[in-house]
């Protein structure tokens, strides 16, 4: 019985890697907009620093069991690594801001907007191209954020007399203060990710060796933000942790440090089994389902707008993805064109190849050497 369940698993670790990743992802986000949707919360840098110290320990016990394997821990690396790891507080905080100010579906639209930073970050400071069907979907992710955020956008060009009833609308689905902190979020979200893909060049880390020390280095900065922010008093905990819920809180915000780990483990499990394509059509099939949880678990409207707009960051999604593997395909084909022919080849203006270095069997009879001819 063993034998055969076991057997089972080996033969669908596809399906169940992917059916891995996309229940960590929507848990994560199920269980921070649960704890941070809270009428009196206010201490977010208190549930980013509990989230981190789970994490942190998480790698690290995996290490010391033997299930990781990394280079221990050195302060010197950490000091380097360190603005790294403030990037990521900045990443964390300004999220937790805007999943609190924002509906769930509104969220996820408006992260599209991240992957334009970062293709056009990759162009100025890595030499990335931005192709034709890479500029499309990227419009499309425009026009989704716009359809989402349009009654906010409706109130703030004209006023409540001009067009009445927006009101409701506007509280029902998200509030001005909320659409900054994604703003914010996607662009520290883009120089974070730049920032820590050269840097992890420079360093060579490992991906779980990353993940432990931007966890163990963000706990300090974390509890010190908190303390000096958040008021650690007992009336302020008790208005962000009421006795009623304070179980479910504190269980959620240790869940969701365990699922943080959780989705690095399935996500690298993912890229081995299947590929980094499959992973990244993931990556955007998930954001429906991830739109849809706020709908059932958190009332969030369901309109012809909200549906709209998810539809529609959810085609772009799948649009920049198979942009992404047509860019890469010709990228192959290009360095496979390369070896073929080497750059000092020369391309004349008639597509003509002349160089030394081409072999004979591909040179002009009148390029060719007196002895050859």
């Amino acid at each position: 019985m063993v034998g055969s369940a076991s057997s089972v698993v080996a033969n669908n670790q596809g399906p169940l890697s992917i059916l891995s990743v996309c229940i960590a992802s929507l848990s994560m986000t199920v269980a921070n907009k649960y704890i941070v949707s809270g009428r009196n919360f206010s201490m977010n840098f208190l549930m980013l620093a509990i989230q981190s110290i789970v994490s942190a320990a998480a790698v690290d016990g995996a290490k010391r069991g033997g299930i990781l394997d990394y280079p221990d821990f050195s302060w010197e690396e950490a000091r380097r690594w360190a603005p790294v790891s403030l990037g990521l507080v900045s990443l964390m905080y300004s999220g937790s801001k805007a999943l609190q100010h924002l509906s769930i579906p509104v969220y996820v639209i408006f992260k599209n907007l991240t992957i334009i930073l970062i293709a056009y970050g990759e162009m100025i400071w890595f030499g990335g191209t931005v192709t034709s069907l890479e500029f499309a979907s990227f419009v499309l992710m425009i026009i989704s954020s716009l359809i989402a955020a349009s009654p906010n956008i409706s109130a703030w060009l004209w006023p409540p007399e001009v067009l009445p009833g927006l009101e409701g609308v506007i509280t029902e689905t998200s509030s001005g203060l909320g659409y900054l902190w994604v703003v914010i979020n996607c662009l520290v979200s883009a120089a974070y990710i730049l920032g820590m893909r050269k840097k992890i060049k420079s360093m060579g880390f490992t991906d779980w060796q990353t993940s432990f020390y931007n966890n163990a280095i963000s706990i300090p900065v974390l509890l010190v933000a908190s303390l000096v922010t958040e008021g650690w008093t007992s009336d302020n905990f008790s208005k962000n942790f009421p006795p009623a819920d304070r179980s479910y809180l504190i269980f959620a915000m240790i869940l969701s440090g365990g699922v943080a780990v959780f989705i690095s483990f399935c996500s690298a499990w993912c890229i081995r089994v299947t590929s980094s394509t499959t992973y990244s059509m993931i990556g955007a099939l998930n954001k429906l389902p991830v739109a849809v949880s706020g709908m059932i678990f958190f009332n969030d409207p369901v309109t012809l707008r909200s549906v709209s707009a998810v539809s529609l960051g959810f085609a772009a999604g799948l649009l920049y993805t198979h942009a992404k593997q047509l860019s890469n395909e010709a990228k192959k084909k290009a360095q496979a064109g390369e070896l073929a022919f080497p750059k000092s080849c020369i391309l004349l203006r008639d597509g003509e190849l002349t160089s030394n270095s081409l072999p004979l069997s591909l040179r002009r009879p009148n390029s060719l050497p007196p002895f050859a001819r």
